[in-house]
This record gives C-alpha cells, structure tokens and sequence, in this order.
C-alpha cells in the first residue's frame, strides 16, 4: 500500500472513531441536558422515581420546619406555577433562607416530594438566568 492510501486511511480511522466517541458521549448525556427541573417543569415532564436530579426555585416564604432530630429540614420549592416539598438531612448552607434561590440535589419519591441530598444556595437574589427567568417570582427588592 502506498504511503498515500495509509495516511488516508489512517486519517479516516480517526475520524470513525471521534465520531463514535462524540456518539457514546451524547447518549449517555441525553437524559441529563437540563441543569435543573423547576416545579413548573415536573407538570408536563416528571424525571423517574429515584432518579438523581436536581429541583431548583425560590423557598416559599414561612415554609422551612427544623426537625427535632435537630440536622433535618423541611421546606418547600416554589416558582410562579408550582410547589413540591422537600426534605433535607445535613447541615444547610449558611445563605440558605426563605425567599432566596435554591438548587436541591437529590430524588423524587413516589409520593410527589423531593428529598435533598445536597442544598446549593443562590448568593445573590438580584441575578436570575434569563432561561428561568419568567417561570421564576420577582425577587424582594429590599432597601440597600
């Protein structure tokens, strides 16, 4: 075989296995493309049961309960159009509160809640992304 035909077909090798590496890629990521599912989002395209997801939206204002095992907490997701509630264990970062942004990591149970396996805090209310924007409330404007 001339030298030619080898770096052909070597150069089509590589290009046969990118493309199958780039295709391994996107089907595993196929199910995870969202960042997060809003409660909005859980009416029209709920994830599985005990699937690892993550819930984000504001905490719905007189909704955080401590536990009397005193590391749980309970509270409630809102967004314009829905609510789900969620159950944490642990220890909630420190700019968590009511009112404020929220990512929840964790799994969907059969009877609709979310329990958290980790909480994110959003550290500054003024700032949405403008993808969520509209499906989110308007935060508290607060005296600066």
């Amino acid at each position: 075989m001339k030298p030619k035909h080898q770096r052909l077909m070597l150069g089509l090798a590589a290009l046969v296995a990118v493309g199958g590496a780039s295709g391994l890629a996107l089907s595993a990521l196929r199910d995870q493309a969202a960042f997060f599912y809003t409660p909005s989002d859980l009416t029209t395209k709920a994830p599985p049961v005990g699937k690892a997801v993550r819930l984000g939206g504001m905490v719905e204002t007189g909704s955080i309960k401590r536990l009397p095992d005193g590391v749980s907490i309970t509270f409630v997701v809102t967004d314009k159009d829905g609510k789900v509630p969620v159950r944490f264990t642990g220890v909630a970062p420190d700019l968590f509160k009511e009112a404020s942004g929220v990512v929840a990591e964790g799994r969907f149970e059969a009877d609709g809640s979310f329990t958290a396996d980790n909480l994110l805090a959003k550290h500054d209310e003024r700032y949405m992304p403008p993808e969520i924007a509209d499906k989110m409330p308007a935060p508290e404007t607060r005296p600066q």
